[in-house]
């Protein structure tokens, strides 16, 4: 069991949910609420690493950020280090190929919350915040939980552009599925097979927790309605 590349998995996916999560809100709750020019573009972008490879991604994200483009200089330049094979560089592409796990579950959410409450609570003279923090996230807190937990998971078994953005570097880039890798072509089954079964174990018992809560908490807020 490789434990640092655990830790690093972990601590990559707690990052990304942490900068992904409150974007994803508001993104989610903007295009939810708001009507405008080119939001079916917008929304079959934020889909679209559902549907690309993540070795494409991180292609694109290796080459356009790189020591070779004007941007990756200039980053470089601002930050005196480059996001290339750096674990700040793991932290962007989990956040960018992560958008459609966080938003879509929360948009959902945020269209099924009612207009009547939202009208009602701006008639009691409630700002947009005030509505946002005391009457929607509330409402919408399972799908907020729904995108946590998938988001976490998903960056915890990242492999593709994991491996494009950051290489495999031991204690920087190299993350639990990097591991598993390695193992199999050192034919070290057993370590593999270990560190499968705990991305395993974990991704069915977050998912089944998820659930469960997330049908406890509908069930509450229907019999508070009632």
């Amino acid at each position: 069991m490789d434990w640092q590349a655990l830790w690093l998995s972990v601590k990559l996916s707690s990052i990304t949910v942490l900068v992904l999560i409150p974007l994803a809100i508001l993104a989610g709750r903007t295009l939810a609420y708001r009507q405008f020019v080119g939001k079916s573009w917008v929304e079959a972008l934020i889909m679209v690493p559902l549907v690309l490879p993540p070795t494409v991604i991180g292609y694109y994200l290796l080459v356009g950020l790189g020591s070779q483009s004007w941007l990756g200089q200039w980053i470089e330049q601002l930050f005196g280090q480059q996001l290339v094979f750096h674990f700040s560089g793991l932290v962007l592409a989990s956040v960018i190929v992560n958008i459609p796990f966080a938003v879509q579950p929360i948009q959902r959410a945020f269209e099924a919350v009612p207009n009547d409450v939202r009208d009602a609570a701006a008639c009691c003279g409630m700002s947009r915040l005030k509505i946002l923090l005391k009457i929607e996230l509330p409402m919408v807190w399972p799908g907020v939980l729904t995108a946590l937990v998938l988001c976490f998971s998903h960056v915890l078994g990242e492999f593709g552009v994991v491996l494009m953005m950051g290489g495999n570097i031991a204690g920087e880039t190299k993350t639990i599925s990097i591991a598993i890798y390695d193992s199999v072509q050192a034919f070290d089954f057993k370590a593999a097979g270990i560190m499968s079964l705990v991305l395993l174990l974990f991704a069915v018992t977050a998912l089944a927790l998820t659930t469960s809560l997330s049908r406890r908490l509908g069930g509450q807020r229907g019999a508070n309605h009632r």
